[in-house]
């Protein structure tokens, strides 16, 4: 490190990473990975950053259980969106931390293709490219961006998890493009308080906290709404003894998808007909014919499942034994003291299945030989699957899967909270299947969180 560098950081350090970059940095930059080396010459967290989820796409080697000794991610998880990261890497990692992540053989120890921009300019004008492995846009101007870096934004986290599965709350229902500007009523947090996502996510370095699907699976880097509000903190009693059972989420967001709608259905045995593309009264598309037929909802009620901070994954490969396949089931129930109540939105669909090996699917979907080129489901499922280094039987069927998305986001103002009749009294059922969640009748009635009899 020269003294100049030695300089600037010892700025840094003693006026905070707000500091004004700009009378530090010096061009031209021809490729990004100057800027990250130039980043990395005052700021020695190369090591750090390429050990986080976000990097790796994987969680942490976990440590027992089911999936002991297994790291599990998106890398290599599916989902009932566009599938797989395998074989589609450079069209998927367009929202990943680097650059140039194209196909396996990625070198995710070269530390010159993290990404800083992506997550520190404040320009507004970085974009990556879609279509290519991570790399920024050909109109970037790479010296503005990395002369305007400061801490992350909601524009930074947005751009990658507002719009994931391909536009604004494609996937998760309580995170979409409302949330850059919203009002109170949406998200009293942001709208509220002013929030940014890293004043909940952030524990002072890059391990962003917050249990995506394989810390799911795992058991770990959750936190809550507990985290901050701790202890009683309701007037009614009653309202605090519902925290033994219930998550603050569960009473708290009511509704997602409150501006902007979010798709529930995705039927990839419709796509490949030559029909008109289709759209429904809000003007989202309903028929692709490279992804088929959605569904989409707006102000949507979450689904309610008993959940303990674990969830069941399925795995590729893993033999399909059931009509409909779980991809990601909610461990807990009404006998489990350290489960919960949550809310979730749950995504149903249809995705390629082979019917003689009994497991789902992983296609090439975009690049050479991909579906979205050929309209080939064979061709395409031969190529992925010879990704994964699975079999592939040669015949391909479809079959429906379900996948819980959890709900964090989107709380709104305490007086817009779930009402008690929503759920007990006359209203019974309006908006929890009491049964359904193992209660033989309402708990108001008895007094209590389990079936009488077991735990009053």
């Amino acid at each position: 490190m020269n003294k100049f560098s030695i300089l600037i950081l010892l700025l840094i350090v003693v006026t905070g990473f707000s500091q004004d970059h700009s009378k530090f940095i010096r061009g031209p930059f021809s490729t990004p990975q100057e800027v990250t080396n130039r980043c990395l010459e005052c700021h020695d967290v190369a090591d750090e950053i390429m050990n986080t989820r976000h990097w790796l796409w994987l969680g942490d080697v976990i440590k027992s259980g089911k999936y002991e000794g297994q790291q599990l991610g998106k890398r290599n998880i599916i989902n009932n969106f566009c599938i797989a990261v395998s074989s589609n890497e450079p069209r998927c990692t367009s929202c990943h931390i680097g650059y140039g992540w194209e196909d396996g053989s990625f070198d995710f120890t070269k530390a010159e293709n993290i990404d800083c921009l992506v997550c520190h300019e404040q320009t507004g004008n970085y974009k990556k490219e879609p279509t290519a492995a991570g790399m920024p846009a050909k109109n970037v101007d790479l010296l503005a961006s990395a002369k305007s870096v400061g801490r992350p934004s909601r524009q930074n986290c947005g751009s990658c998890h507002f719009d994931g599965g391909g536009g604004a709350g494609v996937k998760h229902g309580d995170l979409d493009d409302s949330l850059y500007d919203p009002t109170p009523d949406v998200d009293i947090h942001m709208g509220g308080l002013g929030f940014t996502c890293e004043n909940c996510h952030s524990k002072g370095d890059h391990n962003i906290l917050g249990a995506s699907h394989a810390s799911m699976a795992a058991g770990e880097n959750h936190f809550s709404c507990e985290s901050c509000h701790k202890g009683e903190v309701h007037e009614k009693e009653i309202l605090n003894k519902h925290l033994q059972s219930i998550a603050c989420e569960t009473c708290h967001i009511p509704q997602i998808a409150k501006v902007e709608p979010t798709k529930t259905w995705w039927d990839w045995s419709e796509a490949g007909e030559d029909r008109e593309k289709s759209v429904d009264a809000d003007g989202n598309e309903t028929y692709s014919k490279m992804k088929g037929e959605f569904v989409w909802e707006k102000n949507l009620t979450p689904v309610y499942a008993w959940y303990n901070g674990t969830t069941d994954l399925y795995l590729i490969g893993d033999q399909v034994e059931a009509k409909v396949v779980k991809l990601n089931k909610t461990n807990g129930d009404i006998k489990d003291t350290k489960a919960k109540i949550y809310p979730f939105k749950l995504m149903r669909g249809k995705q390629p299945f082979d019917p003689v090996n009994k497991y789902l699917i992983v296609p090439r979907l975009f690049g050479e030989g991909g579906y979205w080129k050929t309209f080939d489901w064979i061709n395409a499922s031969r190529i992925g699957m010879e990704t994964v280094g699975l079999e592939f039987s040669g015949q391909v069927d479809f079959i429906e899967t379900e996948m819980y998305w959890p709900i964090n986001h989107m709380v709104a103002p305490a007086d817009q909270a779930v009402k008690c009749i929503e759920c007990h009294g006359v209203r019974e059922g309006k908006r929890v299947d009491l049964k359904a969640l193992g209660y033989s009748e309402d708990p108001m009635k008895t007094g209590g969180r389990f079936k009488s009899g077991i735990i009053k």
